[in-house]
């Protein structure tokens, strides 16, 4: 049981990382990450309405109707957003104006949701509260890591103390949003590595399940499929037309 709910704690952190491997919540973290306190401070602020938010939808899971699971997901995590954005601006005003309209976008992250309706509501109490915390220090891990850099380099500095902006000029680009795609580009690159050395089976292929050629799988014919069969569809109201025609034809000749 012990290295059960370990395992609910560690998941968030490298094999199921909410930002890294489920791609979620990436609009706060390529936004926000232009300096590392800035990720500290969006971090903990998500951490806490994880915790929170999994805490109560767990205890309600078997209270709240399952058509209205969704909109009673998110006053609940509207209720939290609420409380620590007032903590933010009455004890930490320079966060709170920094992170602005991303800390009550929290509302509406992916992150919390996902976790409210993917497992909260089906867990007891205890995996909940470790499910939320690994996701939270999972995402706070990854946006302090890319404001870092992304300060370190543009910058030349890390959470404001001067580093290396007194002998190599920092590189505007990597507080701008290109600096970011680039950051999040490669560590995602190495969080998939990480995750496939600890046992994360790759994806190879994502099937052909919305793949319009009739080709029975990706094959390296698929690409003749798709034209021949778009070739079909071109074909058919030509086929229409003419037959009109003909039938026309036969009636002018009667």
């Amino acid at each position: 049981m012990r290295n059960k709910n370990l395992k609910y704690f560690t998941n968030g952190l490298i094999k199921e990382n909410p930002v890294l491997r489920l791609m979620l919540g990436t609009c706060p973290t390529l936004a926000i990450t232009t300096a590392a306190i800035n990720g500290i401070g969006m971090g903990v602020a998500a951490t806490l309405v994880l915790v929170g938010s999994n805490l109560v939808i767990s205890l309600l899971r078997n209270v709240i109707p399952d058509k209205v699971r969704i909109p009673a997901f998110i006053t609940i995590i509207a209720s939290f957003v609420t409380i620590i954005q007032m903590l933010v601006k009455a004890f930490l005003p320079d966060i709170d104006a920094a992170l602005g309209i991303y800390l009550p976008l929290i509302v509406v992250n992916c992150i919390i949701l996902a976790r409210a309706e993917m497992f909260a509501c089906k867990n007891p109490v205890l995996p909940s509260i470790l499910d939320g915390l690994g996701m939270g220090v999972g995402f706070t891990a990854v946006i302090t890591l890319m404001g870092a850099i992304r300060e370190l380099i543009g910058a030349g500095s890390v959470f404001g103390l001067p580093i290396t902006s007194s002998f190599i000029d920092p590189m505007i680009v990597m507080i701008l949003p290109p600096g970011g795609f680039f950051v999040f580009g490669v560590l995602v690159a190495v969080s998939n590595k990480l995750a496939t050395a600890m046992g994360k089976k790759p994806v190879k292929s994502l099937g052909c399940t919305n793949c319009p050629g009739n080709c029975n799988g990706c094959t390296e014919n698929c690409g003749e499929a798709i034209a021949q069969e778009a070739t079909e569809q071109v074909k058919e109201p030509e086929t229409e037309a003419q037959a009109q025609a003909e039938k026309e034809e036969v009636s002018e000749n009667e």
